[in-house]
């Protein structure tokens, strides 16, 4: 994936030292301990032990593996692991593809068979050194044919970041720095926005060689999979940056990031409903995976925007017509049941929205199949209106939401965001967009025309009736004293709407919990894993983004 020619080297000096394990210092380049034709720790009467390996053998056992590594023998090194085949050529890629021309090992002192050690290597390329530490571990097991201590071998062995498939690799990158910005050209570092570091990574991968930038010289690991960035591990020349503007807005971004910072795992995205601009996207832990863009996890009852529009177009509710909410309903052997087991009688449907009553969708299920002619009603109006599974094309790696066909007792769960309905922060805030706005406009990160990206367009438009009734409903759940967003919303201001959702995961002992909002032009949606009701734990971070903006 980048440039550079693979040269081996042919002198340096590597050394080992390791503390704690009761070994001294080595030099290493032409032999281990006395040559390369010296025994490894195991003697030939123990070849064939059994049992779990003793503290003896850990410590004999890293030693001449880290002491064979440190002294280029990749070989040897390999046949010292459980997986010589995989071991071999990570080992020799050390010196060949990553370029490191001298390293000192120093190993720590051993904890049951787990062994820490530090690296301390120089990296050279084309005239360009410099220094790289980091620290590792290994893991000392018994062989299950030889009986001899090996080490377990795994990527991470050799550096921390490396995964199975992937390698390390010194050269040229394979595209040009960028500097990223937001809408009014603010810079965006990772530093700084922390949750922008996985997406700034893919932003430099998909843009850096058209945004006039210049690649520098870096040791990365090469992920092996194409659409997975690059990571980068060490600089050893820096390249010249081109600009790539985003949609992104400081503000809203810093409220975002303190926002998730607050709750254990937790994702949130901003949205312009008029343009479909991301403004703001975070995650917590921050610099992982990227859920807010790519979970793919129930989202409860903010689906419910999308059941209430279906039951909307085709003429079976009203907003202000009264419905039915019984503590709980049945549908082909599904048991549904309301929060708390509340029920309402003689009601509104937009009362039964604000409050979240599972039983007044779920009762409307044999309507909508004689309407349809069949179960798929729900499928089709979160892809033709809401845009779902449509492929989205936001600039970096995104999910677009699924809501598979399905039928008999399925569609009961699916109608309130459970089953096989699965949505990240990005898609939800993107259905309350569409509601607020009335028109599904496909979120982006990159304008289309920098790369020419055709976005995705949804069949049709909400009717305008639907989409009032439907912002008015939201509103109600914003604003009414027995509206479930309510205590949530109460700091925000302008014209304002929103949604709650739990959704209760098989083996999870607390509901996840989702909250989406809108605060004029701006739409937000938030995930908390474990977080139970969606008003209490994502409710807090949706209302800070949205003040925000």
């Amino acid at each position: 994936m980048r440039s550079g020619a693979k040269v081996a080297i042919v002198g340096g000096v590597f050394v080992v030292v390791a503390s704690g394990v009761g070994y001294g210092g080595y030099n290493l380049w032409n032999g281990i301990s006395g040559g390369s034709g010296g025994t490894t720790s195991t003697s030939g009467s123990d070849s064939r032990k059994s049992g779990p390996v003793t503290d003896e053998e850990v410590t004999a056992a890293a030693k001449d593996f880290l002491a064979a590594w440190a002294g280029g023998e990749s070989d040897r090194a390999a046949q010292l692991t459980n997986n010589p085949v995989a071991a071999g050529p990570a080992l020799l890629g050390f010196r060949e593809e990553a370029k490191v021309s001298g390293a000192q090992i120093t190993a720590g002192a051993a904890t049951g068979t787990t062994v820490p050690f530090t690296v301390k290597a120089t990296v050279t390329y084309e005239g360009v050194s410099k220094p790289w530490t980091y620290a590792s571990q290994l893991t000392v097991v018994r062989g299950l044919t030889t009986g001899r201590p090996l080490v377990d071998w795994k990527p991470t062995v050799l550096h921390p970041k490396l995964t199975t498939g992937g390698s390390l690799r010194t050269g040229g990158a394979s595209s040009g720095e960028i500097e990223a910005v937001d809408r009014r050209g603010r810079a965006l570092t990772a530093e700084k926005y922390p949750s922008l570091g996985p997406v700034l990574a893919q932003l430099r991968e998909r843009y850096g060689s058209t945004a006039g930038g210049k690649p520098g010289i870096e040791v990365y690991v090469d992920s092996g999979a194409e659409g997975v960035p690059d990571t980068t591990l060490l600089t050893l020349q820096k390249g010249e940056p081109g600009k790539l503007e985003t949609t992104i807005d400081a503000e809203v971004q810093a409220a975002a990031e303190k926002a998730v910072a607050r709750q254990g795992k937790a994702s949130v995205v901003a949205i312009q409903p008029s343009t479909g601009a991301v403004r703001a996207v975070a995650n917590s832990p921050a610099g992982g995976f990227n859920t807010a863009f790519q979970g793919k996890t129930m989202p409860g009852s903010t689906m419910k925007i999308v059941t209430a529009a279906l039951l909307l177009e085709k003429g079976l509710v009203k907003a202000d017509q009264v419905t039915d909410c019984p503590r709980e309903a049945v549908y082909n052997g599904r048991t549904i049941r309301n929060l708390d087991g509340f029920s309402l009688e003689g009601k509104t449907f937009g009362h039964a929205f604000a409050k979240s009553c599972n039983t007044a969708f779920i009762k409307k299920i044999d309507d909508v199949k004689d309407v349809e002619g069949d179960d798929f009603g729900l499928a089709r109006e979160a892809r033709e209106v809401f845009g779902i599974g449509l492929d989205w094309k936001t600039g970096i790696l995104s999910e677009d939401g699924s809501v598979p066909e399905v039928s008999d007792a399925a569609a009961a769960e699916q109608y309130i965001g459970q089953g096989t309905v699965t949505m990240n922060p990005l898609n939800i805030a993107s259905i309350t967009a569409t509601a607020k706005d009335g028109t599904f406009r496909q979120p982006y990160l990159v304008a289309a025309d920098v790369d020419n990206r055709e976005f995705a367009k949804a069949e049709r438009k909400l009717p305008t009736a639907v989409a009032r009734q439907l912002r008015d409903m939201m509103r109600t759940t914003a604003t009414a004293s027995y509206g479930t967003a309510t205590g949530a919303m109460a700091s925000v201001g302008g014209d304002k709407g929103a949604k709650t959702g739990s959704a209760e995961v098989d083996g999870q002992g607390v509901s996840d919990s989702w909250f989406t909002g809108f605060s004029d032009d701006l739409a937000a949606a938030a995930f908390v894993q474990s977080g139970g009701h969606g008003g209490t734990a994502a409710g807090p971070v949706v209302a800070q983004v949205l003040r925000a903006g």
